[in-house]
């Protein structure tokens, strides 16, 4: 009975904390990716000390979390916690695409789980590449794809340059890869680096982070032909301009 009630008390504090037009806004908006509080900011026009606020609320009720940028510390990303939403979450949104491109800077383990993943999981087509990409893929990312049925080849990293095609939906799974793409990727994903750590628990943690946003994307994408135009690539839809 205690366990019950725990849960009861926790569902009713997500259901407070929501229970309010800017926060269910933000919820709306970290639904598929992950955001600065300056761009939340931006998106919601409310003050700093307001934001702080309201983020303070969805924080306490366990909705959403922060972390520090691996790109530049000075940073913050908020990012949901998707257990918290079980069974409240908006409305789906429905986004056609030729194909997911997934970037990291070395494209040596992030970027090529999610792109192994996603295969597994979506006709949409997926590729990966990095900014600075790496000579071999990481052996810890060969591992833990080994370790889940996955696989990997050690040699097939790529440049983002020589990779990106017209139309790509591009998802940077790494920070230093979102803060320096001149072109910015429609979403973001803030999944801590496990190659700085290079423990299987810290590759087990990004591929178990990878697996639960990639649940919630593919069912948001679906397959659709390469556009003509080549200056559409990776053009961000405009609620990601800022």
């Amino acid at each position: 009975m205690m366990i019950e009630l725990m849960s009861i008390e926790r569902r009713a504090a997500v259901h407070a904390a929501l229970a309010e037009p800017v926060r269910l806004a933000m919820t709306d908006a970290l639904l598929l990716g992950d955001r600065s509080p300056g761009e939340l900011g931006e998106q919601t026009g409310l003050s700093t000390s307001l934001l702080a606020h309201h983020l303070r609320v969805l924080q306490e009720a366990g909705v959403v979390e922060r972390s520090r940028s691996e790109a530049d510390r000075r940073r913050s990303y908020v990012r949901l916690r998707p257990q918290a939403l079980a069974g409240l979450g908006p409305a789906a949104v429905s986004v056609a695409a030729p194909r997911v491109l997934f970037v990291c800077t070395h494209n040596s383990a992030r970027s090529q789980l999610a792109a192994a993943l996603w295969q597994q999981a979506s006709a949409v087509p997926a590729a990966s590449a990095g900014t600075a990409p790496a000579s071999r893929v990481h052996p810890g990312a060969l591992a833990t794809a080994r370790r889940h049925g996955l696989r990997l080849d050690p040699r097939a990293t790529a440049h983002l340059d020589q990779t990106l095609e017209p139309g790509d939906f591009l998802v940077a799974v790494c920070d230093n890869a979102y803060e320096q793409l001149e072109h910015r990727p429609h979403l973001h994903w803030s999944v801590p680096d496990p190659v700085a750590v290079g423990s299987d628990q810290a590759f087990e943690e990004a591929f178990a982070d990878l697996h639960a946003r990639i649940g919630r994307l593919t069912t948001a994408l679906t397959p659709a032909d390469p556009p003509d135009d080549t200056d559409s690539a990776a053009r961000p839809p405009e609620e990601g301009k800022r």
